[in-house]
């Protein structure tokens, strides 16, 4: 059986024999096992923070506190809403045949949920430090640790990968320096990718 729905098959993973609907239930499924492991993380943080003004020193907390308290809160609150819609979309178009942009909607929450995610932890660091250090240094470089970390880890590395073998590929089937890409060479060159 040979894999259908060409370009994609490139972009998904080079040399899988599967079609466009199993390739949408791979998808899916390895988008759901990725949501799961955030999820208990968000819900544990969630939980944390909904206790916390049952605290005895949160009346104590300065203003600033407070706002960096109810900002975690909201983007904790805003990573459990959008992690967990994948699941409540799926549910609705259940049977209804759009696998793929079931796919692609619920990629997008989680991306949203994900950069609510490192807010919210960023906001959790900011609060504890800021709770337990007078030293301004202290928390600004915990925070700014903290807010490095998510950044490189959770984007900047895996974008940089991404371009490169964007890049890579594209350089595979991109024409020579010079050549202009001709209904000729088009043709060549497909006739080429045929054999």
């Amino acid at each position: 059986m040979e894999a259908q729905g060409g370009p994609a098959n490139e972009r998904d993973g080079a040399g899988r024999n599967e079609t466009e609907l199993e390739r949408s239930d791979r998808n899916l499924v390895e988008l759901m096992q990725e949501v799961r492991v955030v999820q208990t993380g968000v819900q544990v943080l969630f939980a944390f923070l909904l206790t916390a003004p049952l605290a005895p020193r949160f009346p104590e907390l300065s203003e600033f506190q407070e706002l960096t308290y109810f900002g975690t809160l909201l983007a904790a609150g805003a990573a459990a809403v959008l992690l967990i819609a994948p699941t409540a979309y799926h549910r609705i178009l259940f049977r209804l045949g759009d696998k793929e942009h079931l796919v692609n909607v619920a990629n997008r929450f989680t991306l949203a949920g994900l950069m609510c995610v490192a807010l919210s932890m960023v906001g959790a660091v900011l609060l504890v430090t800021d709770l337990l250090f007078d030293a301004v240094a202290v928390v600004v470089a915990t925070t700014a640790l903290a807010a490095v970390g998510c950044a490189v880890f959770w984007c900047l590395a895996p974008l940089l990968r991404r371009a490169n073998v964007r890049a890579r590929n594209g350089a595979a089937t991109q024409p020579a320096p010079g050549l202009a890409a001709t209904p000729e060479r088009k043709s060549a060159a497909t006739a080429a990718a045929v054999e």
